[in-house]
């Protein structure tokens, strides 16, 4: 909601990647980095790169342990070390060989690259979504990895029918 309190979540969109009973696991999707791009990090790396390495922004996962690298991607990809499967479309990596992979050309057709990650402990999540501070919708391809970071947040709302003009900080019961 545009009333978040904490301005690193202000307009964020949110992929969650986990959720149970010891808490909830997301990555930031529509806020790039300033300036840090894949070429960037995998030269911090000393990991080589063939001419066909992507080009892509690196974003702001979240501010708990931003030192570390995730990638959300399109399901077809698999890492041969570790991958978790989110949903039947969608899976995340958070190990070395993803970014190798992306570095020669390979990889997965769609990826965000982030760095950091949004966490909650148990029932913090349902407690900021009972406050009003959370909207949800389902996640799907096109919202995820084909609209445009800036446009993210206003496609979700438009998802559920919602206008950003008519959002309200209050909450009630009727």
């Amino acid at each position: 909601m545009p009333e978040m309190g904490d301005p690193r979540f202000a307009y964020s969109v949110i992929f969650m990647c986990a959720y149970s009973e010891e808490g909830a696991m997301g990555l930031v999707i529509n806020k790039p980095t300033d300036d840090l791009r894949l070429t960037n990090l995998l030269e911090q790396l000393e990991i080589s790169q063939s001419d066909d390495a992507r080009d892509i922004a690196v974003h702001f996962g979240g501010p708990v342990e931003h030192g570390r690298g995730f990638v959300l991607h399109d399901y077809g990809y698999h890492s041969s070390i570790s991958t978790l499967d989110v949903t039947d479309d969608f899976a995340m990596t958070a190990t070395l060989d993803i970014l190798e992979d992306l570095a020669q050309g390979r990889g997965p057709g769609h990826a965000i690259i982030t760095l950091g990650y949004a966490g909650w402990g148990p029932g913090q999540l349902e407690g900021e979504i009972a406050q009003n501070a959370w909207l949800t919708c389902e996640a799907d391809a096109e919202l995820v990895f084909e609209t445009p970071d800036a446009m993210k947040w206003e496609a979700a709302l438009k998802k559920l029918g919602i206008s950003a003009l008519t959002l309200s900080a209050e909450a009630g019961r009727a």
